[in-house]
């Protein structure tokens, strides 16, 4: 297969199973309109990082808005086949996004500002158009289900007033005219912190992941992975997880790492006799590991540093330890999956990695000049600035000194960053919808409440009330990322569940993190895991039976995060306390996920029974609770199923499993 049907395929594949819908592809004509707008916005935004607007930052989301928001209309279809081109009503729908989003400067941006709460008839008409576009927008992009999520909203805001007043969410009712102000002139509505952080921070790691793939880092990435473990029958799978990890800083999508990592490594898979399934699961598992990842996390991790007031490199250290431990469990099944299946050696055809880091080892210097930058206190949106310009000046040395082809690639990506962060921009103004809702009516405040008193009908025990009210959230924000995008998955559940941690004790950097890997992992929660679907595409194996074999690579990730709430020694996890304490709480969860490992794996020095196997599981539950008494039982637990394994004679498990039959 040549290398253009290659990536056409990987395209294809991107557009049918990512969380967000496919854009157009645009003639010549419109691509031409598209890429200079999107060349702009890129240029408006970094002009912000250096000189921003004397006028304040609502300024600049207001202009931002305005601008981004009509691209939407001309690079998604109105329905799934549509015409590639925009047609009349799109076109119809551009100008009036960028007529109504740029309403609030007509007239003079301090006159509309002053007339918060007195909104004249003008105004709640533009404001109303704006909703009204914002959700159109979202449901191009990710589908209805956000859209009917935020008229839901609105109907609770404006109908409060006839619940039975019983009911605890009841309210008097916020009159419409009202809603549109708090939507379109506070600080809480469409121009809130969630557009912020796209205007600011996403766009900017979007912009910076298409000029560090122009530079070539991603083939690079491939290369080295490849490259680094050679011939041995355990390669192909570290070279899948390494290359997942490797790639998510290029892209950013769970979705789409995995079918890029998909369709340069299965190949490599299949030959070394990995079952399609496992395979599948493997490389979903992988894709999805690389947003949970520093250097570059998901979208969500600029909200948890602007909604707890914190650094970007603070939330990067929070993630550290969660990401060995995650790693640590693809690890563990990579070698037991080698051993079960008889994986076979694979001769692979690449230079050796001190030949590739020779020639290409500068693309991780723009990855450590982000993280320098963070630590020397540098904002994280003029780091990643700085870290564009060194992989700018690496993509010069791709195109091999042509500096017309280098201004050309660097103007596409700086458009094409741009128009990959669309989705998101909608997506986190529709969000300005619920987080508007609910600071008018208090519903957060009653929903949380409402969470922790069915923990409450479980039993009275404090320990009992948080661990039930755990779970319903694990379960909860799981479910939600089902039907939304991440990002939006995030935003709804820290301000509806995340108050129910708090008030139960939990800190608010530990409930952030916790909500943040849920919403991520819900791209690999059956019955959807698109990621897991996408893989099934690519392998050919049953979507349902790889859907479950990504979930036991990933169970780690899901048991791992309840650690965090459950008890004071999770903030260890989250290197939220002194060293000593963050080593011990680092040692015990890596014998709990190495149980965990040999439970679903079905594997510990050979093949694991059934009464290994039942030990195990406890022993990993009991392990990453974290306490020094359910620590000691769930080490004597795991050294009782080594003991089982080891010592108890293989006939006599055969004969009882005959006699039970």
């Amino acid at each position: 297969m040549s290398t253009k049907s290659q990536q056409a395929d990987v395209a294809e594949l991107i557009a049918e199973y990512d969380e967000e819908r496919p854009s157009r592809v645009l003639s010549r004509r419109w691509e031409l309109g598209v890429w200079v707008v999107g060349l702009g916005v890129a240029l408006l935004v970094l002009k912000q990082v250096f000189w921003p607007f004397s006028k304040g930052g609502q300024y600049y989301l207001v202009i931002f808005l305005a601008v981004t928001l009509p691209l939407v209309f001309l690079c998604y279809r109105g329905k799934r086949g549509g015409r590639e081109d925009p047609g009349p009503v799109d076109w119809v729908l551009a100008g009036a996004a960028f007529l109504v989003g740029s309403y609030p400067l007509f007239g003079g941006f301090d006159a509309f500002l002053d007339r918060q709460g007195q909104l004249t008839g003008l105004d709640v008409v533009a404001g109303t158009v704006l909703l009204l576009l914002i959700l159109e927008a979202c449901r191009r992009t990710t589908g209805w289900v956000l859209p009917v999520v935020c008229l839901g909203f609105i109907a609770f805001a404006y109908y409060g007033g006839y619940l039975p007043p019983s009911w605890e969410v009841s309210h008097a009712g916020v009159d419409f005219g009202q809603i549109i102000n708090g939507f379109y002139n506070d600080a809480t509505g469409f121009y809130g912190t969630p557009l912020d952080v796209a205007a600011t921070y996403i766009v900017l790691f979007t912009i910076y992941g298409s000029v560090l793939n122009a530079s070539g880092a991603g083939a690079f990435f491939v290369d080295i992975s490849f490259s680094a473990f050679r011939k041995s029958r355990t390669a192909p799978g570290r070279t899948a997880a390494t290359a997942g990890f490797l790639l998510g800083t290029v892209s950013g999508s769970g979705t789409a790492t995995t079918v890029s990592l998909g369709a340069v490594t299965w190949p490599m898979l299949k030959k070394a006799g990995y079952p399609k399934e496992n395979a599948g699961g493997l490389l979903a598992a992988s894709g999805i590991g690389a947003i949970l990842s520093p250097p570059t996390l998901g979208a969500a991790a600029f909200i948890i540093a602007e909604y707890l007031e914190t650094s970007y490199l603070q939330v990067l250290i929070w993630a550290i330890l969660p990401t060995l431990l995650y790693y640590l469990g693809i690890a563990l099944a990579v070698e037991i999956d080698a051993r079960r299946f008889g994986a076979k050696a694979v001769d692979i055809d690449a230079p050796s990695p001190r030949v590739l880091l020779k020639r290409g080892g500068y693309h991780f210097l723009s990855l450590g000049v982000i993280v320098v930058f963070l630590a020397l206190d540098i904002p994280v949106y003029s780091a990643v600035v700085y870290a564009t310009g060194v992989a700018a000046v690496f993509a010069l040395v791709a195109q091999r000194g042509d500096v017309r082809a280098w201004l050309r690639a660097i103007a596409d990506s700086l458009s094409l960053g741009v128009r990959s962060a669309l989705p998101v921009i909608a997506v986190c103004a529709a969000a300005g919808v619920i987080t508007s809702t609910i600071t008018k009516t208090g519903l957060g405040q009653e929903l949380a409440s409402a969470l922790v008193r069915i923990a409450g009908f479980v039993s009275t025990n404090p320990t009992v009330v948080l661990f039930v009210t755990v779970v319903l959230a694990a379960v909860a924000v799981s479910v939600l990322g089902l039907a939304v995008p991440v990002t939006a998955s995030f935003i709804i559940s820290w301000v509806v569940i995340g108050p129910a941690l708090i008030e139960l004790g939990v800190a608010r950097e530990e409930a952030a993190m916790f909500i943040f890997y849920y919403a991520v992992l819900s791209e690999v929660t059956p019955p959807t895991a698109l990621a897991a679907v996408a893989a099934a595409a690519i392998t050919g194996g049953d979507v349902m039976k790889t859907m479950w074999r990504t979930w036991k690579y990933t169970l780690p990730a899901f048991l791992v995060p309840l650690a965090f709430v459950l008890t004071d020694n999770g903030a260890a996890l989250l290197l939220r306390a002194p060293l000593v304490d963050a080593v011990w709480v680092f040692a015990v969860s890596a014998v709990g996920v190495a149980a965990l490992a040999a439970l679903t794996g079905g594997w510990l020095f050979g093949p694991a029974r059934w009464p290994e196997r039942v030990l195990c599981l406890p022993a990993a539950v009991l392990l990453l609770y974290l306490q020094p008494v359910t620590v000691a039982v769930g080490l004597g637990l795991l050294g009782a199923a080594v003991a089982v394994h080891l010592l108890l004679p293989k006939t006599f498990l055969r004969g009882k499993e005959q006699q039970d039959a």
